[in-house]
């Protein structure tokens, strides 16, 4: 049986793979349709950002570091990796909620800076859904012009 979390996790990106960003190759349609989404390496770190509520955090490795306002320093937690067509996902559990963050391709602003990401972020945090943004050092953010 799969559990619960891996199924949200699975069919949310690959629910995602119809989207559309600037980074097609890796979407359906494309010579690449049967392959995961390679957009961002499993060495790679995530960096994400979120508001309302504000959340940040990074995903190194293994490891999610989910960090608030509240909690600037972060708490880290385990976490697997699951590459879809569309995007990647990464879940686990922050204390007794189940956590899922999903990263897919395309521009977001964080509606607060002049900052243009490379990818939409959601995280769903227990019955809690937020979006966000994110960025890698080989697909950093860039000013607005």
């Amino acid at each position: 049986m799969i559990p619960r979390l891996s199924l949200f996790a699975m069919s949310f990106v690959i629910g995602l793979a119809g989207c559309h960003g600037e980074h097609g190759a890796d979407l359906p349609g494309n010579a690449n349709d049967h392959l995961p989404f390679h957009g961002v390496q499993e060495d790679e770190v995530v960096r994400i950002t979120g508001a309302e509520p504000f959340w940040s955090g990074e995903v190194k490795g293994g490891q999610l570091t989910y960090a608030t306002p509240e909690k600037r320093a972060g708490t880290v937690i385990p976490v697997r990796r699951f590459a879809g067509r569309g995007g990647i996902s990464f879940s686990g559990q922050l204390g007794s909620r189940a956590m899922t963050l999903a990263v897919t391709p395309g521009n977001c602003s964080d509606g607060m800076s002049d900052r243009r990401y490379p990818f939409v972020v959601t995280l769903r945090l227990g019955d809690d859904l937020r979006q966000g943004c994110g960025w890698t050092a080989r697909q950093p953010w860039t000013k607005a012009e």
